[in-house]
C-alpha cells in the first residue's frame, strides 16, 4: 500500500527522519494529522495495535525531529506505541503487512530496522536497556544521547522502578519520557503546563539550579530548608517528587499531543546533563472518536471500517479456550467462595471480564507484576484460600523464580491457567508460548495438564482446584474442535492418560495437548496407537511402558519446544527402564518462531496437519525399512 502524495503531501515524501527534519515546526501539527490518518486507514485494512499508537503521534514526531536518529537511539518499551515509529523510518508503505506472515514485526525489532534500537514485546525493559545504552556511550566517548519511552501501564512494573533507581544514581545522560495515557487531559494540563515544563527544562533554570545547589550544600541548615522548600513546592503542583527521590530531574506534566511545545521542550532537554525524566500526557486512540471512547476495545483491533467504527468480527465455531475458563472461574467461585482470581493485567486477554464483574470482591488485577502476582497468590494460598492466576505463557517465564521458591517449594495449592501456550501467532517470537513444559516439568511438587479439547480443559482445570499443591493447565489460543462443554464438573484422574486407538502396525503416537485433533488421521492411515496423554507431570508412566513392550516405536507430539518438553519425558522413563526402541519427538524446533497467522507459524514449525503428517510417515518408513534389513528380508 503505496501513500499518495495528493492524499498526504507532507507524510509522503518522508522516507526517513531526516526528511522529517527538513519541515519547519510549523508543519508538524499537519504532519501529525496526516500520520494519524494514515494510521487508521492502513490498520483498518488488517487490523493490529491501534489506540497506543495513536497517542503518540505528535511524541514521536517531535523525538524523531529533535534527536538524530538512529545515532541517538530511541527505545520505546513493549512496541504497542511504536507503529507510528516505523513509518516515520522507512517502512511505511510496508505497515499494512504488520504481524501478517512475512510482513513487519508487530514489535520494533533489530533485525527489522536500524532505528529499532532495542527489541521489545514484554513490557518495562525500555528504561534498563536505555540505561546500558548511555552508559555504553559514555564509556566509548560518544556523545549519544539514549531516550526510554515508557507507558504508565508499563511503569507498574518493578523491573522499572529497580531500572529508575539504578539510573539516578549514576551520572550518565538518560532521557526517560513517561507517556502517561490513563488520565484525561484537564485544564490543569494545559498551556500553563507546557509552560512549566519549558521552564523546567530550560538551561537558565537547570543552571541555577545545580549552581545554587553547589552554594547552599556549603551552607546546611539553609540547604536543608531549601530542599524541604523545593520538594514541597513539587509536591503541591507537580507530580514529580517520586522520580526527583529517585535522582530524576522531573519535568511536566505536558500535553503530550502539542507537537510544537514538544520540539520546544525536547531541544532543552537534550542538551541537559544525567537522568532527567519528562512527563507527557497522551490519549489513547487520539484522533478517532471510537478508540478514544474504548482504548480497550481498539487496544488491538482486528480490521474494521474506519468510517463507521465497526470492527469485523472473525466467524467462530465456538468459545475459545480463554472463554472455557473466564465461564469455568465464575462457576467455581459460585460453589466455592475460596476461590480467588488474579491476573497480571491481562483481564480482557483472558477471559475475566465476566468474573470481575460478578465477584469483585474476590478477583485482583495486580497490573504488569507477574512476580507479585504469583508471590501474591502464594500468600493468599497460606491462608486456606484458593488463588488460581490466569496468565499467558510467555508472561509465565518472568516469575519462574517465584513459583519455584515461593509455592513450589512450599506445596502451595495455586492453580495457574496458562493461556496462550504454543504458538500464538501475529505477536510473534516475544509472544510464543513455547517453553513452559520444559522449564516447569522439573519442579518438583507439580502437575501439568495438556487438554485436547474445550470441555477436557474446563474437567482439567477443576480437577486442578481440586489438588493440595500447584497445578497447571495449558491450553492454546483461540478456539478449539468444538467439544461440547459438560456443565458438570468430574475431577479426571491424575497422571492417567486416555487410549485414543489400538493400532496393529507397531507404532505408538503419544499426544499432549490439541494437536491430537491433527495426529487422529495419520494414526488412523498407519493404524498406529493413539494416545491423548493428558498429564505431562505426573507422566503415565504403567502406560508408557506397557505401550513400548507392545509396540515397536514411539512418537510423541506436543506443541513446545523438543527440548526438555514432554517427549523428552518419555525419553527418560525409557532410558530410565532400560527399554530400547526408536523414538521421535515432534514439536517446536529449537528456533525462534516469528509472527504470521496462527496456522502459518505451525506450519513454520512442522506442526501443521500436513507438516505432522510428513514426518510421522517418513520416519515410520524409516523404522520399517530399517527392520526389514535388520530381518534380512530388505
Amino acid at each position: 500500500m503505496t501513500t499518495a502524495p495528493e492524499n498526504y503531501p507532507l507524510l509522503a515524501p518522508i522516507a526517513r527522519p531526516e526528511d522529517l527534519r527538513r519541515l519547519s515546526p510549523d508543519k508538524l501539527p499537519e504532519l501529525a494529522r496526516e500520520l494519524r490518518e494514515y494510521l487508521i486507514h492502513s490498520v483498518s485494512t488488517r487490523g493490529g495495535h491501534f489506540a497506543a499508537g495513536l497517542g503518540t503521534v505528535e511524541l514521536t514526531i517531535a523525538l524523531h525531529y529533535v534527536y538524530n536518529t538512529p545515532y541517538d537511539r530511541l527505545v520505546w518499551d513493549v512496541g504497542h506505541q511504536a507503529y507510528p515509529h516505523k513509518v516515520l523510518t522507512g517502512r511505511r508503505d510496508r505497515l499494512h503487512t504488520i504481524k501478517q506472515d512475512g510482513g513487519l514485526a508487530p514489535f520494533p525489532s533489530r533485525s527489522e530496522s536500524e532505528y529499532d534500537t532495542f527489541g521489545v514485546g514484554h513490557s518495562s525493559t525500555s528504561i534498563s536497556a536505555a540505561l546500558g545504552m548511555a552508559v555504553a556511550a559514555a564509556q566509548q566517548g560518544e556523545d549519544r544521547r539514549a531516550v526510554a519511552i515508557i507507558g504508565d501501564g508499563a511503569l507498574t512494573a518493578g523491573m522499572a522502578f529497580e531500572a529508575l533507581n539504578h539510573a539516578g544514581s549514576l551520572p550518565n545522560d538518560l532521557l526517560v519520557i513517561l507517556n502517561d495515557n490513563d488520565m484525561s487531559i484537564s485544564e490543569n494540563v494545559g498551556a500553563l503546563s507546557n509552560h512549566f515544563a519549558r521552564v523546567l527544562s530550560g538551561r537558565v533554570y537547570a543552571h541555577l539550579r545545580e549552581g545554587g545547589k553547589k552554594v547552599l550544600r556549603q551552607m546546611p541548615t539553609v540547604w536543608e530548608l531549601a530542599r524541604r522548600s523545593e520538594e514541597h513546592l513539587k509536591g503541591m503542583v507537580l507530580p514529580g517528587t517520586l522520580f526527583e527521590e529517585l535522582g530524576f530531574n522531573y519535568i511536566g506534566p505536558m500535553d503530550g499531543h502539542d507537537v510544537k511545545a514538544l520540539v520546544s521542550t525536547l531541544r532543552n532537554v537534550k542538551h541537559l546533563r544525567g537522568p532527567q525524566l519528562l512527563h507527557v500526557v497522551t490519549r489513547k486512540g487520539k484522533g478517532y472518536a471510537p478508540a478514544e471512547a474504548d482504548p480497550i476495545k481498539w487496544h488491538g483491533p482486528g480490521p474494521f471500517d474506519p468510517a463507521s467504527g465497526t470492527i469485523f468480527k472473525e466467524k467462530s465455531s465456538g468459545p475459545t479456550y480463554s472463554q472455557v475458563f473466564g465461564e469455568w472461574l465464575c462457576d467455581m467461585a459460585e460453589r466455592d467462595p475460596r476461590i480467588v482470581g488474579i491476573t497480571p493485567a491481562m483481564r480482557e486477554g483472558s477471559g475475566l471480564v465476566e468474573y470481575s464483574k460478578r465477584f469483585p470482591q474476590r478477583y485482583f488485577d495486580v497490573a504488569i507484576a507477574e512476580q507479585h502476582a504469583v508471590t501474591f497468590a502464594a500468600g493468599l494460598a497460606t491462608q486456606g484460600l484458593k488463588p488460581v492466576v490466569a496468565i499467558y505463557s510467555t508472561f509465565l517465564q518472568r516469575a519462574y523464580d517465584q513459583f519455584i521458591h515461593d509455592v513450589a517449594l512450599q506445596n502451595l495449592p495455586v492453580v495457574f491457567a496458562v493461556d496462550r501456550a504454543g504458538l500464538v501467532g501475529s505477536d510473534g517470537a516475544t509472544h510464543q508460548g513455547s517453553y513452559d513444559l520444559s522449564f516447569l516439568r522439573c519442579i518438583p511438587n507439580t502437575v501439568i495438564m495438556a487438554p485436547a479439547d474445550e470441555n477436557e480443559c474446563r474437567q482439567m482445570l477443576y480437577t486442578a482446584a481440586l489438588l493440595n499443591g500447584p497445578a497447571f493447565v495449558r491450553y492454546p489460543r483461540g478456539t478449539g474442535p468444538g467439544a461440547a462443554l459438560q456443565k458438570e464438573m468430574s475431577a479426571l484422574p491424575v497422571g492417567k492418560a486416555q487410549p485414543r486407538r489400538e493400532g496393529k502396525s507397531g507404532l505408538a503416537i503419544l499426544v499432549f495437548g490439541t494437536l491430537i485433533n491433527s495426529v487422529q488421521p495419520i494414526a488412523e492411515r498407519l493404524d498406529a496407537t493413539l494416545v491423548n496423554m493428558r498429564f505431562v507431570k505426573p507422566l503415565d508412566e504403567d502406560l508408557v511402558v506397557s505401550l513400548a513392550a507392545r509396540h515397536r516405536a514411539i512418537i510423541t507430539v506436543e506443541e513446545n519446544a523438543t527440548l526438555g518438553g514432554a517427549g523428552s519425558a518419555v525419553g527418560e522413563l525409557l532410558a530410565a527402564e532400560g527399554l530400547q526402541l526408536p523414538l521421535l519427538q515432534l514439536g517446536i524446533p529449537d528456533r525462534f518462531i516469528e509472527h504470521g497467522s496462527r496456522e502459518g507459524c505451525l506450519t513454520a514449525a512442522g506442526l501443521d496437519a500436513a507438516g505432522l503428517a510428513a514426518s510421522i510417515e517418513r520416519w515410520w518408513s524409516l523404522q520399517t525399512q530399517e527392520r526389514l534389513r535388520s530381518s534380512g528380508t530388505g
